[in-house]
């Protein structure tokens, strides 16, 4: 619904092979299509074979990258971040690619995901005497690698998959290479396409990839590594994949843009579907059917198709608002979702109301998002939503809050209701979901059911690390 209060990813990873092409610029454009999946730092770090160049710092893509800064970044080999936090808080030293110099050369690293052994694999290479400049989990999986035994990277990078649990979708840069690598579970999402002008780029959005001109684009399966050279492209499964794959169900519900392809399937259409079976599970006679922008708007339409109910917009959504380091006034703050979402009034005044959204998470958005309604002069507000409740947190790269933050542990669907004030409120069910979905297993769904496909501890948090003494 509103990005305070949706689940967040953690970040996308973009990585180029391109010779004779800007690669930095290439890079820069694929991290603008994945701005979506994380908008608290970026960066760029470029290869010509003989040294490797990084700029990176907090803020969206577009405020981190100005001309003057990617002119610099020349070379063949590119790899790119832009990250929402997850392990290790929202800070300049926990910004992406991390970049070291190792006895094998230069090595820099962007990773997509996140780790449950973390703590157990930081404290094995401090206990080794590696220093550590970050609380980022993607700083000990560098550091790992740097250590690793083997004669080539590739090697080094088998050598250390087997360590890691958890999710990670990650993007390695040598000084002439690109690796990317994907966990044996296929958690978060990486795809690879042919450039029209030679060479190979990955994204963790095909979407990403066609806004270069990418053909044959198709997925990097679980456990595989693929490598970017001026070699052929090779593709090498580095290690089995999982009995049990656990791909991310949030993609399609949420995170992934619309005209991406996520396990084979068009996001966009796998949404209509949710919207469409939301339709059948819970019918209700209304007047209009509108979406919580922006990821509701394929489920709205495919409810209204289901139901019969017109479909019409509700609400116009400043883009723009959460995109600006100047912070509102207290005047302006005690306005809260007002200064983010306006309501057509025209469309809703008198009017029975469906709301259609992806998820209600913390709880904290929906309720004054509802008023806003309200206040319009909807006269019922009937509110569906495309998964089931979210009652465990995410492990698995994706911040979900602490159980005690989450609504719908704490509460009953009636309760949250009530809480946020509108006459109806019904989840699709976890079979509905999956029927929507059109897979037979495959995908995570812990954060409904607490059925974690990979053991995670009870104190697994966003800032533990930070709390014993990384502040």
């Amino acid at each position: 619904m509103d990005y305070l209060d949706s689940p967040h990813e953690e970040c996308g990873i973009v990585g180029v092979y391109a010779p004779n092409e800007d690669v930095a610029t290439m890079a820069f454009f694929s991290l603008f299509a994945l701005q979506h999946r994380g908008q608290e730092a970026a960066g760029i770090a470029v290869s010509d074979g003989a040294t490797v160049r990084l700029h990176k710092d907090v803020g969206l893509v577009g405020q981190v990258f100005m001309p003057q800064n990617l002119a610099p970044l020349q070379g063949h080999y590119a790899i790119g971040h832009t990250r929402y936090s997850t392990t290790g808080s929202s800070s300049a030293r926990n910004a992406q690619p991390f970049l070291i110099e190792t006895q094998h050369g230069p090595l820099a690293i962007a990773h997509n995901g996140n780790l449950v052994n973390t703590a157990e694999l930081r404290a094995d290479l401090l206990h080794r005497g590696v220093g550590l400049s970050s609380s980022s989990d993607s700083e000990v999986m560098t550091m790992m690698l740097a250590g690793a035994e083997g004669q080539t990277w590739e090697e080094r990078i088998r050598a250390t998959m087997p360590k890691w649990r958890g999710a990670y979708s990650l993007v390695v840069l040598t000084l002439n290479c690109v690796y990317a690598v994907r966990d044996p579970w296929g958690v978060r999402p990486l795809s690879v396409g042919l450039l029209l002008s030679g060479g190979h780029t990955v994204a963790s959005e095909s979407g990403a990839l066609r806004t270069l001109g990418c053909l044959a684009i198709r997925e990097v399966l679980p456990g595989e590594i693929v490598t970017l050279s001026n070699h052929a492209l090779r593709v090498y499964q580095a290690v089995p994949p999982a009995a049990r794959l656990a791909r991310c169900v949030f993609e399609h519900i949420y995170f992934s843009r619309p005209d991406s392809i996520w396990d084979g399937l068009t996001v966009h259409r796998v949404r209509q579907r949710l919207g469409e079976q939301l339709a059948q599970a819970a019918p209700v006679e209304a007047d209009v059917v509108i979406p919580a922008p922006d990821s509701s708007i394929p489920a709205a339409i495919g409810y209204s198709r289901v139901s019969g109910i017109p479909y019409n917009d509700g609400f116009v959504k400043n883009r723009y608002i959460g995109r600006t380091f100047i912070q509102p006034t207290d005047s302006l703050r005690q306005q809260g979702i007002a200064m983010k979402f306006n309501v057509i009034e025209d469309n809703v005044r008198d009017q029975r109301v469906v709301v259609i959204d992806d998820s209600i998470v913390r709880g904290n958005t929906s309720g004054p998002l509802l008023k806003l309604l309200r206040d319009a002069g909807a006269r019922e507000i009937h509110l569906r939503i495309t998964c089931p409740p979210i009652r465990h947190p995410c492990f698995m790269g994706v911040d979900m809050g602490t159980y005690d933050e989450l609504i719908a542990h704490r509460m009953s669907v009636e309760a949250i209701r009530e809480h946020i004030g509108c006459d109806s409120l019904h989840y699709l069910s976890l079979e509905r979901m999956m029927a929507a979905i059109n897979r037979d297993g495959g995908y995570c769904d812990a954060c409904f059911t607490g059925n974690y496909p990979i053991e995670v501890s009870a104190g697994t948090t966003k800032t533990g690390f930070e709390r014993n003494g990384m502040a």
